[in-house]
């Protein structure tokens, strides 16, 4: 029966902050604004795909930390730092170090770059890769990942 997760919502202390913040990411559209309960809509992606909605100080002014990740191409991975930086967004890897390098997670298998929101949210660009799962294998360097498979590192 279930297909995906479509929408995701979160708590943040400013929503107008928040919504500036959001809407600077490409394909984030602004669906419907809520100014009596001070929130905001929009699609991820094509509309109709999914939906992420803030609200200021709900369920409480207590904003806790929340995580969620936005399925990208696996080429868009290499040139996130850059487009983040542009924006003004520091970015890490899992472990939150420098976003230099990359990590993999062989369990799926996928890269990842992580980044927050002005309330401390934890985001991040995801991209699975086509290789198959390798579920045994710690989480390793891109780099080491693309030469296990016999390929030079290009990205």
């Amino acid at each position: 029966m279930i297909k995906g997760i479509f929408e995701t919502h979160i708590n943040v202390s400013d929503y107008q902050r928040s919504a500036a913040f959001y809407e600077k990411l490409l394909n984030i559209i602004p669906l419907h604004e809520d100014i009596d309960r001070k929130s905001k809509f929009y699609w991820v992606g094509q509309p109709g795909e999914s939906m992420l909605g803030i609200r200021e100080n709900y369920p409480s002014p207590l904003v806790q930390r929340q995580h969620f990740a936005f399925k990208v191409n696996v080429e868009d991975i290499s040139s996130a730092k850059e487009y983040l930086s542009e924006l003004g967004i520091p970015t890490t890897n899992f472990f939150g170090e420098s976003s230099e390098t990359l990590l993999v997670f062989p369990f799926m298998p996928a890269v990842s770059i992580y980044f927050t929101d002005p309330d401390g949210h934890s985001i991040e660009f995801i991209s699975i890769l086509n290789e198959p799962p390798r579920p045994e294998m710690e989480i390793m360097t891109w780099q080491e990942w693309e030469e296990l498979h016999g390929r030079g590192f290009s990205y």
